[in-house]
């Protein structure tokens, strides 16, 4: 066995041990102070450390990395999910316009509007392409210019608000139904999941595909393996966490 096959075995044990949700471990590293008048209904960091904070109903707000108000983002509408496309590129969705919006934060201008036809909640960008929710039952995939690539069928109980698309996978939280369920690109599903989550209100991913639940009632966050198959609890009310929700 040569140095280099040897290495590239070793990097897969190591990546194998490091995506294993057991060895995961999750601190409270800050709190930050945020004073809204208005409940927060969606939230991102950006690239640069930066933070995007989206009032119900209402204004698009830009947050230092320290929690400190920059500005509030000149766009017109009551703006519902964001998600980042590039570095100084967001899009939102607009529940009541039924369109996402493209939004270059640099030159503080909507670049883009793209119609959708259906009332949408939740956003997410990967590969260059969107996934939005749409009412109960759809999540569509589009290029950025609105064309349609792909259109996955479900049947959600609450808004496909909660969402991600990374990897040509989908995943998303059916939050009045209590379960987290993973669809691949073609539409097919892959798992769902139920176990351990309480009122699931939250959603993200890491590097190794394992999915990261905030459950707002149990003052928890759990993380599921990639397969769907294991969860174990990362945090709770005991490490200082009162109800998580939104995009974590």
């Amino acid at each position: 066995m040569n140095r280099e096959t040897s290495l590239r075995r070793e990097e897969k044990v190591e990546a194998r041990e490091q995506s294993n949700i057991n060895n995961m471990t999750m601190n409270i590293a800050r709190k930050i102070e945020i004073n809204m008048k208005k409940t927060i209904i969606d939230m991102i960091c950006l690239i640069d450390g930066r933070v995007i904070v989206v009032e119900r109903w209402g204004t698009v707000n830009l947050f230092s990395s320290d929690g400190k108000l920059q500005k509030q983002l000149p766009i017109p509408g009551d703006a519902r999910s964001v998600t980042q496309i590039d570095q100084n590129t967001i899009a939102i969705t607009y529940h009541n316009e039924k369109a996402i919006k493209i939004f270059n934060m640099e030159n503080e201008t909507v670049t883009k509007i793209i119609k959708l036809g259906k009332v949408c909640s939740g956003l997410s960008f990967s590969n260059n392409s969107l996934a939005v929710g749409l009412d109960y039952n759809e999540i569509r995939i589009l290029d950025l210019e609105g064309n349609t690539l792909n259109s996955i069928q479900v049947q959600s109980k609450s808004t496909l608000f909660i969402l991600v698309y990374c990897n040509d996978r989908v995943i998303y939280i059916d939050y009045l139904d209590g379960a987290v369920y993973c669809y691949d690109g073609s539409g097919k599903q892959i798992w769902r999941y139920t176990q351990d989550l309480s009122s699931p209100y939250g959603l993200c991913t890491d590097t190794y595909g394992n999915i990261i639940v905030a459950n707002y009632y149990s003052d928890s966050i759990t993380v599921i393996s990639k397969d769907g198959q294991n969860s174990r609890v990362l945090i709770s009310e005991e490490d200082g966490l009162v109800r998580p929700q939104s995009n974590i």
